[in-house]
């Protein structure tokens, strides 16, 4: 009893420490904060199913790629409501149905308020079939179907008819499987399972239209009707050979094959252009179907919508419009169509018509009489890399700047006194000049980027976000107001094959006055899979050189150089596939000489190392080592290979401990991590996590852990290294921590050089619980690395976490908390706490986060983050607190009060005390 008294006191002890601890490093916001520091923009993703609502003039059903429901207001493109569902396969929107108030779905007989749900399917197993409020999108009533195979269900269909939902289930080569349901209830009006023999079907060849089973083989047509009595095979002859799947036409039982429109209930033939979308309606006119195709005509940025009636082909005029298209909007895709008589005004008794257009950029936009009205622009919603850039000086700063640079320019001899005291007066003169000007109205006029406000503020908080979608989609973004300054859309540019997304490099930042900013985006050409980089001002958005550049290669890796040539540019070094290197621009390639930079496979787990040399004019490369990871059985895949952020900066290389001594950190520049993954034959399956120094090819450290799972993600900085994972043996994610130390002597304090590297370090570490999954994680940074590193976790719940390294900390000791106690440190709890203090989104959450992005600003105690998913959040965080910069709520006139007193008392003392010497000295 004594002993469990004495374990108990010792809890109570740890957790008042820990509570201590937090409460130290609490940070709260106020109400009237909300917002000020930070903004968050919502999305629904790219979309794949879209209708107007009959049953409102104001709403727009749609879902998503992103595996979202959501209405959009047809006013103003607003969300509504939205219903992020299931992540992927089992959240996969299958089909979506709304219904119309003239064609109610009739349940049980009679008309209910569930025939005016909208329904949809999503996943396979289990397949969920859901019914939800137009008006709310609230969730009214589900039911759910386990296939028998999984294998067939994979490649399911599913359509509606009536109060009945079919499931078509092809078996490749044999027959398909056509089972009715009751949409509401999932109540089978017949007990068994139709069989209908179909031996032509084949993979990929094969789609719903309507009711109608369709595939497209060789030269033929065949078309089955699934809701006839006695299904027969229709077939038609094609005028050339399917070169792939057919697409179905929205409204009709119709596909489109190869540009030719083929009609499934009579033989009508329509030809049309690839870029063409077709929609057939039957609300524009009465008791006919009238058949919409937007044309789009890219040299002129014109959309042509033309209708025609299908009954005998007829143009139907009243329709009928030329809208000006940008050229940052995809190819168009018409979703749905509403068309209404106005009663009012001139145009009283003339057809309005609203069309839903979705872009393959992933944009969507409402056309109302031929104009846009409004844009979404959803493909942020897939963001792959961002970046934070400077943004360009003011005049005056610019020219204090240039004369800044004129100095450093000059000899030592002709720069003296008197040159420097002429162009101070000068510069002073044209200021003045300017400022009367400026007031006279007769001033220059102010560039572009200072009329939208891109000015660089004085503690470089203000910035342009620059972001790449998956879609080859860039937007310059305003940091603090979240406006889109710029856009660009490059539909050539796609990621790498290999999971890796497009890479965005800043060759040359805004501190180069008078030199521009410069980016360079790099990716693959989505027809030839080589090479393809575009270079632009990340300011302005503006192309540079063309912009566009094809490479004749496929990229292996990338890097940017160290050194910089009178322009400041950094060159570009890219390894093809035959390891041979390339730099861009070719005049840097004197800067490329004895250059290291290493390549991974990620199936076989080979990692290979390679060294630059550039002699005679020429790039050569040469490999130096290579390492095998993929484990005895080779068995081993790599999951996630991080590095370290090339712009931090390490502050302190050491650590005080208890005793007064520096235990100093093991800073090696040239370290990666790389985390495999494989099945086991003991343990089912292992992560081991390597660090690897990829100039000398020599493993550091390693360890493995036994029954993880991925999702595995991973932070390296300075001398330590971050990992979450889920351990599949207790069910949990946990998190584990690795520091290294060199020990109590350093072996160089001013270069590091891997080729003479000191001996092994000393490895700290340590796992910890997370009471919530993660979905990212990445770790602050600041312009000087004084201010201490915390950690962002960005959980599956849509919040972020700032979780201080102090929890991290692998040095937290399980027994004799004394000495910790004299370093600060806290003792071990295997549990992480999660307040809601740490959780600096507070309400503003994320929806399936998938990255968090952070870069300095010009506070040593601010860092900016991006937080992107589904929705966007911007905002700043100080680890340390602001230590550089005064509270909002300070009294200034109490410090002018307070200063204006002493400055005073000074004067009188001083008048006092020379009155007094003057007495003292007439004695």
């Amino acid at each position: 009893m004594a002993s469990f008294g004495t374990w108990t006191s010792c809890r109570g002890l740890l957790r008042l420490l820990i509570l201590g601890a937090i409460a130290h490093l609490t940070r709260a916001l106020y109400e009237d904060q909300i917002g000020t520091f930070d903004w968050r923009q919502h999305y629904i993703g790219r979309a794949k199913h879209g209708s107007f609502d009959s049953s409102s003039l104001d709403r727009i059903i749609i879902a998503t790629e992103s595996n979202v429901l959501a209405a959009i207001s047809a006013k103003t493109g607003d969300i509504l409501w939205r219903q992020v569902l299931e992540k992927s396969p089992r959240g996969d929107i299958k089909m979506l149905h709304v219904p119309s108030l003239t064609n109610g779905i009739q349940f049980g007989g009679s008309r209910s308020n569930r025939a005016f749900d909208i329904i949809t399917v999503t996943g396979v197993s289990p397949a969920l079939i859901r019914g939800w409020n137009p008006n709310t999108g609230t969730l009214e009533w589900e039911w759910s179907l386990v296939p028998t195979s999984l294998e067939k269900a994979e490649h399911s269909f599913w359509f509606l008819e009536d109060s009945l939902l079919y499931n078509v289930v092809p078996v490749w080569g044999s027959h398909l499987e056509v089972t009715e349901y009751q949409a509401s209830s999932g109540q089978q009006p017949k007990q068994t399972t139709s069989r209908i023999s179909a031996a032509w079907i084949k993979p990929e060849r094969c789609i719903m239209s309507s009711s109608f089973f369709v595939c497209t083989i060789d030269r033929q047509l065949l078309a089955l009707d699934l809701t006839a009595e006695n299904p027969q095979v229709t077939m038609r002859d094609l005028d050339i050979p399917a070169s792939n799947s057919p697409m179905p036409v929205v409204g009709d039982a119709s596909i489109i094959q190869d540009s030719k429109l083929y009609s499934l209930t009579s033989d009508r033939k329509l030809d049309l252009a690839s870029d063409d979308s077709v929609l057939v309606d039957d609300t524009i006119i009465e008791g006919e179907q009238v058949l919409l195709r937007a044309s789009l005509q890219r040299e002129s940025n014109i959309l042509k919508l033309s209708a025609n009636r299908l009954k005998d082909n007829s143009s139907f005029e009243p329709i009928e419009f030329n809208s000006d298209y940008p050229d940052t909007l995809g190819s168009p895709k018409v979703l749905s169509v509403r068309c209404k008589t106005s009663n009012s005004g001139r145009t009283q008794g003339q057809l309005a018509c609203r069309l839903l257009i979705s872009s393959t950029d992933g944009a969507i936009s409402l056309i109302q009489q031929g104009k846009i009205k409004w844009t979404r622009e959803e493909a942020l919603a897939e963001i792959e890399t961002a970046d934070f850039l400077d943004l360009t000086l003011s005049d005056a700063e610019g020219a204090i700047e240039e004369e800044l640079n004129n100095k450093n320019d000059d000899s030592s001899l002709e720069w003296d006194v008197v040159g420097a005291f002429q162009r101070r007066i000068t510069n002073q003169i044209a200021h003045l000049k300017n400022l009367i000007l400026h007031v006279l109205g007769l001033g220059p006029a102010p560039s572009k980027a200072q009329r939208a406000g891109l000015v660089r503020d004085d503690f470089g908080l203000h910035k342009m976000l620059v972001a790449v979608t998956s879609s080859g989609k860039v937007f310059g973004i305003d940091n603090v107001s979240g406006k889109h300054h710029w856009i660009r859309y490059i539909p050539q540019l796609v990621g790498f094959n290999n999971g890796q997304g497009m890479k965005l490099l800043v060759q040359r930042t805004s501190r180069f006055y008078p030199l521009s900013a410069q980016c360079i985006i790099l990716g693959r050409h989505r027809d030839t899979k080589n090479g393809l980089m575009y270079q632009f001002n990340p300011i302005t958005g503006q192309p540079i050189n063309g912009g566009l550049i094809e490479l004749p290669y496929k990229v292996r890796q990338i890097s940017l150089l160290h050194e910089t040539g009178p322009d400041f540019i950094r060159g570009l070094l890219v390894l093809d596939q035959q390891s041979e290197a390339h730099v861009y621009p070719e005049s840097a390639a004197k800067f490329a000489n004895n250059f290291y930079l290493f390549s991974a496979d990620r199936e076989k787990a080979i990692i290979d190392g390679f060294v630059v040399e550039y002699s005679n004019g020429r790039l050569s490369t040469t490999p130096t080592w290579s390492v095998n990871l993929s484990g005895a059985e080779r068995g081993q895949q790599i999951v996630a290979i991080e590095s370290k952020n090339p712009i931090e900066h390490v502050h302190s290389q050491g650590r005080v401990l208890s005793d007064r001594s520096v235990l100093y950190k093991y800073i090696n520049p040239n370290l990666i991590a790389v985390a495999t993954h494989g099945p086991d034959n003991i343990h089912k399956y292992i992560l081991n996590v390597h660090l690897v120094d990829v100039v000398s090819g020599s493993i550091v450290f390693s360890m493995s852990h036994k029954r993880i799972r991925p999702p595995l993600h991973m932070i390296h900085s300075e001398n330590w290294l971050v990992y979450s994972y889920y351990n599949d043996k207790v069910r949990r994610t946990e998190i584990t921590s690795v520091e290294l130390y060199e020990g109590k002597t350093q072996t160089n304090g001013t270069a590091w050089s891997s080729l003479d590297a000191p001996p092994l370090p000393l490895v700290e570490r340590q796992s910890y619980i997370m009471p919530v999954a993660v979905a990212s994680m990445k770790e602050t940074i600041t312009e000087k690395g004084i201010t201490n590193k915390h950690v962002l976790i960005g959980l599956t719940t849509g919040t972020v976490a700032e979780m201080s390294w102090a929890f991290l900390d692998p040095r937290r000791p399980v027994t004799s908390p004394e000495k910790a106690r004299e370093e600060g440190i806290i003792p071990y709890m295997p549990e992480l706490p999660m307040p809601h203090e740490i959780l600096f989104n507070y309400n503003q959450t994320v929806a399936n986060i998938k990255g968090i992005h952070t870069a300095p600003s010009g506070l040593e105690s601010t860092c900016l983050v991006l937080v992107h998913g589904l929705d966007i959040f911007v905002t700043r965080v100080a680890p340390s607190k602001t230590f550089d910069l005064l509270k909002e709520d300070f009294d200034y006139f109490l410090i002018t009060v307070v200063l204006t007193l002493l400055t005073s008392t000074s004067y009188i003392v001083k008048h006092f005390a020379s009155k007094k010497a003057i007495k003292q000295a007439w004695k």
